[in-house]
């Protein structure tokens, strides 16, 4: 199934001839059947004389319903250009060109509407401008079938040429990730909540959780229909009517977009490459306001201009936009930029999670070059030094391919050594060569740096590590794995040194040690609280596990305090609970060693406290 869409001037006969294809009205409101002129966005549909069954989607000609127009012509297949003969180009057949131009809609045919009201000299008059204008344009190569909507001459013809372009169009892609931007949302009375779009990039069934963006809400999929035909399954390409439960039609919006629940995030920072049109009435300036529409969504936007401080009509450049609304979108989907008046030009997403660039730095531009022009394994490298560490999900949606061809890419460049897993697999968590080695680079300088500060320790704790380097939990845990595999660092218990690092003490420290290890087994239970050695040097004992130190006062020899430990266990296997009056009997102390004692228990997680006592974990 393939989408086509009206475009063209107000008065000039879409919905007429939409009618006289399909014998489908596409107004629905009262107002446009009143007025006489399209609003909203109007629907249809019909099989070609082959066969083939396609929608129609007709958009409003009025340059005050210009947005209409572009969240109806986001995801169509084919432009259905239409001029009336008797008026020929005009104002909006411009502004609708370009705007097809600038979505890169290449399949289309003119319609040259009301042929009846002229003679043949007039039509090819009309037909020679309208070949002028499209020339340098992606629909410079299709065809102008004269047709009357009211005497039906041209009509088989016309269907022909449709039939025609769209047999030469390839199957729609089915990426695995599928999206619907949301043109309308409602209710119907029995059902509840639907919406309708055109689904792209993947297909949804029936009982199907959904998530629905920006908000993240989540539904579930009640229904789907087609041409108002109950489907199962509905596939890419397709227009859609999505019946949705366990949401109110209240909370979603034309310009949301449903998808399958995890992939797709929006974002409110978008680097772009981006031509302002021919006709432009002025230059884009840098920081200009204005507004960017893709998809069925729009969103107020700041122009941020990467390699110029204006773009002239005609000229082209990198920029980087700041939306005021965030907007669900894909690396490779086109937009359109207007002012409050005008179509100003547009372009192609390119990367959806940039940092802030500094203008006119020459490797910004190389990079952005490089997404736009560069091969598929070029692109994935770059998503990945974008964001990384990444994962294959988040790379399938910068570079709009599917999970299964990311991934098989990614092992290729994994293998090759372009890319770097902390795993070893596919599935990352993935850096560039470069990336990574910032991060053994950095990890390997904080270590030294550890050492170089307190160099009677062992090595650095890993949770400190880890917060230096500013890793979650789960990612260090594969990145110091890693780090240690290829030799850039060693583990010493919980601790992390430079390979073959170990305190060195001089003979004065050894033998100072040596009097505090006996110092404190003069009460062993209640081991002296004062400090006659330097701190730095209990905490070296303790790393080489000779001490354990509890607190900042409290310090056990290593065997007495294993003793403690286990008559505490063991204590615990025989009895409900633990008070801290047993412990204090058990060893003859005092409350302050107790305590110590059984909180040093608790954050090694061997015991826990319900009340004022302790249960073993």
């Amino acid at each position: 199934m393939f989408v086509i869409g009206t475009a063209g001037h107000v008065d000039h006969g879409k919905s007429t001839l939409t009618e006289a294809l399909t014998g489908i009205d596409p107004d629905r409101l009262s107002q446009e059947k009143e007025r006489g002129m399209t609003i909203e966005l109007g629907f249809a549909w019909m099989t070609l004389p082959g066969g083939l069954e396609v929608s129609i989607v007709d958009v409003p000609g009025h340059e005050r319903f210009i947005k209409n127009m572009l969240m109806g012509v986001g995801g169509i297949d084919m432009a259905l250009l239409i001029v009336a003969a008797d008026e020929g180009v005009m104002p909006q057949t411009v502004e609708h060109l370009a705007i097809l131009d600038l979505l890169q809609i290449k399949r289309g045919v003119v319609a040259l509407t009301k042929r009846e009201l002229v003679d043949d000299e007039w039509i090819d008059l009309v037909s020679t401008d309208v070949l002028e204008l499209l020339e340098g344009t992606t629909l410079a190569d299709v065809n102008i079938v004269p047709v009357s909507a009211m005497t039906g001459a041209g009509i088989p013809e016309l269907l022909a040429e449709i039939e025609r372009v769209l047999g030469d169009l390839p199957e729609k892609r089915d990426l695995g990730r599928p999206r619907l931007p949301v043109d309308r949302s409602f209710t119907i009375s029995g059902f509840g909540t639907v919406v309708t779009g055109t689904l792209i990039d993947g297909r949804v069934r029936s009982g199907q959780e959904v998530e629905i963006l920006p908000s993240g809400v989540r539904a579930r999929i009640r229904g789907l229909q087609t041409h108002k035909e109950v489907e199962d399954e509905a596939l890419p390409g397709t227009r859609v009517a999505v019946n949705l439960s366990g949401v109110s039609h209240d909370v979603i919006s034309r310009g949301d977009v449903i998808a399958t629940p995890g992939w797709l995030q929006p974002t409110d920072v978008i680097d772009a490459s981006f031509r302002v049109i021919d006709r432009s009435p002025r230059a884009v300036k840098h920081n200009a306001s204005t507004t960017l529409f893709t998809g069925s969504a729009e969103s107020p936007a700041t122009i941020r201009l990467l390699d110029a401080d204006s773009l002239a009509p005609g000229e082209s450049g990198w920029v980087q936009i700041k939306l005021e609304n965030p907007i669900p979108i894909v690396q490779g989907d086109y937009f359109v930029i207007r002012d409050t008046v005008a179509t100003l030009g547009g372009g192609v997403a390119l990367d959806l999670t940039p940092r802030r660039h500094k203008r006119f730095d020459d490797s910004v531009t190389r990079r952005l070059q490089y997404l736009a022009e560069g091969s598929g394994e070029d692109a994935i490298v770059s998503a990945v030094e974008s964001s990384q560490p990444a994962n294959p999900s988040t790379i399938a949606q910068a570079v709009n391919e599917s999970v299964a061809n990311v991934t098989e890419r990614i092992e290729g460049l994994v293998n090759s050594g372009s890319l770097v897993s902390l795993t070893g697999t596919p599935d990352g968590p993935l850096y560039t060569t470069a990336g990574w080695a910032k991060l053994s680079g950095d990890a390997r300088d904080a270590t030294r740096s550890f050492h170089a500060e307190y160099p009677l320790r062992v090595g650095i704790p890993a949770e400190e590590l880890r917060s230096r380097l500013k890793l979650k939990a789960a990612l260090f845990a594969q990145a110091a794995d890693r780090l240690a595999e290829v030799g850039d660092i060693e583990r010493a218990g919980s601790l992390i040194r430079s390979p073959g690092y170990a305190p060195e003490f001089t003979p004065e420290q050894t033998q100072q040690i040596a009097k505090y290890l006996d110092y404190l087994e003069t009460d062993r239970f209640s081991p002296p609280t004062d400090r006659p050695i330097d701190q730095e040097l209990i905490a070296a004992l303790d790393d080489q596990g000779r001490v354990v130190r509890l607190n900042q006062d409290v310090v056990y020899p290593k065997d007495v305090y294993d003793e403690i430990e286990s008559r505490i266990i063991e204590h615990g296997k025989q009895n409900a609970t633990i008070a801290l009056a047993a412990v204090r009997e058990m060893f003859d102390t005092s409350r302050k060693y107790t305590l110590a004692v059984l909180e040093h228990m608790d954050r090694r997680q061997i015991t826990r406290r319900v009340g004022d006592d302790r249960q073993l974990r």
